[in-house]
């Protein structure tokens, strides 16, 4: 087993594809093609971190956050981030993140905090637009089934629970070879005419290679007739912040009682009551804030996030209870999360979570 192994899996989950423009998700250190020892699982990686990586003989950590964000331009040992990478690369220590990608799936960072609340019927907060293209392939209609296939197989027409997802229409072609040509069907010098199906399959873009490389080896074609949409449509399996439903309706003060013991918080800090049931409850992992706007807009009673300044409470206008209950503490439960995914997929391999208490924030009670 190799640390590729386990990056490409998680990829699979995550796509980088997914992540923000100002994320440094991916492999942050570490060589690929290196046989895999154990891996060591935690929300941030830190100097304790990497400590317990060398005494636990785990060789990758998969981290939520990453531990370089901006470029690195000396590498002294003059700060935190600086003193890790260096550690890290000393004792052959592969670093992994998945973050706002993680943060951005249906079954990612967002699904275990309602999973930990106990919420139903879950749906992405604010889908992300344009993360979608369509293929449209012209075949020859003896070979539509065994080219819709190949595209399934590849990635396209997979939409949520269904996979293989396609439309097609027959008609008819026409072209005409030249002299150089080496035609499938029909003649050179002569216009020729078959029965065709124009197929018709979604992807994401960022499989565009891939499904493309597929129906070139399965097109018998030499010259193929297809083109690309790029769709402005919302992919509502992708994108920030989650909403879901309670299974029944609870007091304010029931809730905020049952999410303090569900996230196992110390304290957290929430706007003024509105004297009204919770049922219909948004979250987002992290600082959140920029999806106020949108949990209001899903009529969610109350949206669970952290890093909320002071002013920021205000912009409720008392339609939304908002609950910051930390940054770390809404986002520790990531690495129950990730071992899941990992021990499932590779029951055989050392898979560990950290027992190092990465959180910069402590609480005098």
């Amino acid at each position: 087993m190799k640390i590729k192994n386990i990056t490409n899996f998680l990829e699979n989950i995550a796509p980088l594809a997914y992540q923000e423009s100002y994320d440094n998700a991916g492999l942050i250190t570490g060589n690929p093609e290196n046989k895999l020892t154990g891996i060591l699982i935690a929300l941030d990686t830190t100097e304790a971190v990497i400590e317990e990586a060398i005494k636990k003989n785990c060789n990758l950590i998969v981290a939520h956050h990453p531990i370089i964000f901006r470029g690195l331009k000396k590498l002294t040992g003059r700060t935190y981030v600086e003193r890790t990478v260096i550690k890290a690369i000393k004792n052959d220590i592969a670093i992994y993140a998945t973050h706002t990608n993680l943060d951005h799936v249906t079954n990612g960072v967002n699904a275990k905090i309602s999973e930990k609340i106990g919420l139903k019927n879950l749906q992405i907060l604010a889908p992300k637009a344009e993360t979608l293209q369509k293929l449209v392939v012209f075949v020859p209609s003896k070979n539509a089934s065994e080219l819709r296939s190949v595209l399934g197989k590849a990635g396209a027409g997979s939409m949520g629970n269904y996979s293989e997802c396609s439309f097609s229409m027959r008609g008819k072609g026409r072209f005409r070879p030249n002299e150089n040509a080496n035609p499938y069907l029909g003649e050179t010098q002569k216009l020729g005419e078959v029965e065709e199906e124009r197929i018709e399959v979604i992807f994401p873009t960022y499989l565009q290679n891939q499904v493309l490389t597929a129906m070139k080896s399965a097109h018998p074609y030499e010259e193929i007739a297809y083109f690309l949409h790029s769709l402005e449509n919302t992919n509502p399996y992708i994108g920030a912040g989650m909403v879901g439903k309670l299974s029944e309706p609870m007091t304010e003060l029931d809730f905020l009682a049952h999410l303090k013991q569900a996230m196992n918080l110390v304290t957290f800090k929430h706007t003024n009551l509105l004297n009204k049931n919770i049922q219909k409850v948004a979250v987002c992992g992290g600082a959140g804030g920029f999806l106020l706007r949108d949990a209001i807009r899903a009529k969610a009673d109350i949206f669970i996030t952290s890093d909320y300044k002071y002013h920021e409470f205000f912009d409720t206008e008392n339609q939304i209870i908002i609950a910051d209950i930390g940054h770390y503490e809404s986002e520790i439960y990531t690495t129950e999360l990730l071992a899941d995914f990992l021990k499932d997929e590779f029951p055989k391999l050392s898979i560990q979570i950290t027992e190092t208490n990465t959180n910069p924030v402590q609480y005098f009670l």
